[in-house]
């Protein structure tokens, strides 16, 4: 078949893939844009004068809240604190775009059988790889070229304008080509999307450990290199080069990766089951926990990874109190404790390690809609297996390995903060910070468990409470978010502990909401068809 063969019928893949998902698009380009515009304007209105940019780059400059947030570049300007304030979490959020729609367009639509139908047209090999690429790589344009726009029109440099919403594209692009290559790893959507968020992840950590101890490890991640073309400070273009290689690299290299696999399976095949199954699969539990075991194992490891980065860098506080006695000065004239610091540090971290793992509930919650869209939850319930048990089964590996995964997340932070302070009291606070969110993720698990239940054909729209509660961690504050819209969010609910002290009122109430949704999915599931 000769190379125009591969590519045959891409550019009509590419026309219904934007007519079938056009709502999704929109919602994700417009999401990113009005969050980058409305942040923007909140940092002109919080910095209305030199003297407090310059406050703020004096307070902002230390290891600690640079593994979160980025390297430091021009935070004496407007521009340069748009940069910071919003560069890490939104080129996250940007690369979470990316992996997903990407999945969506390839390994799910495969899962699915839609691909089989289509390649029994005249399609060539490559050409739903190809639409994909096409696809996602004009929503990481459209989200760098409406950035740039919007900065620019509220008076921010054209040039760092541009390097921003370049930037964001950038590494959009990346984890587009990079999902394209787990694509074809495993038959397995979620293994394939599993695979990219942990490089998502893993490149979040590398550019966290690099900016943090100004080493070249932030060079190692993609997130790194956007922002390493330092917008809004003396721009440089070259580090684009590292960024659209790779996206050339990888796509070639998950062309040749398609070349070496059958419609429907990856290049690593799965081990055979035995024949019959243990006494030990005997119930929906069992089933379950050996369906997810994997997930739950890789979801811990990675949020057990980002909570020792954090762990480590506990002592960077204290090194830049101890650095800057004017600051030490100010904390006191102010009453504020400095001790507090290193409190609130842990505190921020345990939320953003609980937010990243609350990602897994949802994922588990999800497999109950997966498994029925696969036709494997009907052979199930044509057994002596009732409905409930099996949603039950379900629901309790997805809270259950939620624990784990936060249990895991907590000692790891807890030891590690202790073990570089030096002080056997932060272990417990470290622990206590992470499972203090726990009330918070069944709440989480929650909203999937009624969108299965109610409105089983949009399930996936439950991702959209992960990212409301993201938008509102991370921007709340600074996009002066009304009060109801931040109560939306369970996380907003939780307090900082060890800084503050748990409400009982907030755990009973997270408690009680989460019980009603997932008591009204059970109901709304027992009582709907199940697709044989």
């Amino acid at each position: 078949m000769s190379r125009s063969r591969h590519d045959e019928g891409t550019f009509g893949l590419v026309r219904a893939n934007l007519r079938r998902d056009r709502v999704r698009i929109g919602v994700w380009i417009a999401g990113i844009t009005a969050m980058v515009a409305v942040s923007a304007q909140s940092v002109k209105a919080l910095f209305p004068t030199q003297a407090d940019l310059d406050a703020a780059a004096a307070s902002s400059d230390n290891p600690a809240i640079v593994a979160f947030q980025g390297p430091p570049y021009g935070l004496d300007t407007v521009g340069g604190q748009v940069a910071f304030q919003i560069g890490a979490p939104g080129l996250v959020l940007v690369g979470l775009m990316a992996l997903l729609q990407t999945g969506r367009l390839t390994r799910s639509e495969e899962e699915a059988g839609r691909l089989e139908l289509v390649r029994s047209l005249p399609v060539g090999r490559h050409a739903p790889t190809l639409a994909a690429g096409i696809v996602v790589g004009a929503m990481c344009l459209a989200v760098g070229v409406l950035t740039a726009l919007a900065l620019a029109l509220q008076g921010l440099p054209l040039a760092g304008s541009v390097c921003f919403g370049v930037g964001y594209a950038a590494v959009g692009a990346v984890f587009m080509a990079i999902t394209l290559v787990t694509a074809q790893m495993s038959e397995n959507p979620r293994v394939a999307n599993g695979m990219a968020g942990l490089a998502l992840g893993a490149s979040f950590i590398l550019r966290a450990v690099g900016d943090a101890g100004e080493n070249f490890l932030s060079w190692l991640s993609p997130i790194g290199w956007s922002q390493q073309t330092r917008a809004f400070a003396d721009e440089r273009w070259w580090p684009f080069l590292l960024s659209f290689g790779a996206t050339a690299l990888l796509f070639v290299v998950a062309t040749k990766l398609e070349n070496h696999r059958d419609l429907g399976a990856g290049l690593v095949a799965p081990k055979a089951g035995a024949d019959r199954a243990t006494p030990r699969l005997s119930s929906p539990f069992a089933l379950a926990l050996r369906l997810q075991r994997g997930s739950v194992a890789t979801w811990a490891g990675g949020t057990a990874a980002l909570a020792l980065v954090y762990g480590g860098l506990t002592s960077a506080i204290e090194d830049f109190i101890d650095d800057n006695p004017q600051l030490e000065d100010f904390f006191a004239q102010t009453g504020g404790d400095v001790a507090d610091i290193t409190s609130s540090y842990l505190a921020t971290s345990a939320q953003v390690t609980a937010l990243i793992g609350s990602g897994y509930v949802i994922q588990s919650v999800l497999r109950l809609r997966s498994e029925e869209t696969r036709e494997r939850t009907e052979p199930v319930l044509a057994t002596a297996t009732s409905r409930w048990r099996y949603w039950v089964g379900h629901l309790g590996v997805a809270v259950g390995g939620a624990l784990v995964v936060l249990l895991l997340s907590g000692l790891v932070l807890g030891i590690s903060s202790a073990a570089v302070m030096g002080d056997g009291s932060l272990f417990g606070d470290g622990v206590a910070a992470v499972l203090a969110y726990f009330p918070a993720v069944l709440v989480m698990a929650g909203v999937p468990a009624l969108t299965v239940g109610l409105f089983p054909r949009f399930s996936a729209v439950a991702w959209a409470m992960l990212m409301l509660t993201f938008v509102v961690s991370f921007f709340g504050t600074l996009l002066e978010l009304p009060d109801w819209v931040l109560a939306v969010s369970p996380f907003d609910h939780i307090a900082l502990v060890p800084v503050e002290t748990m409400s009982v009122a907030s755990v009973t109430g997270l408690c009680l909401v989460a019980a009603a949704l997932l008591g009204v999915g059970l109901a709304t599931y027992q009582r709907r068809d199940i697709p044989a």
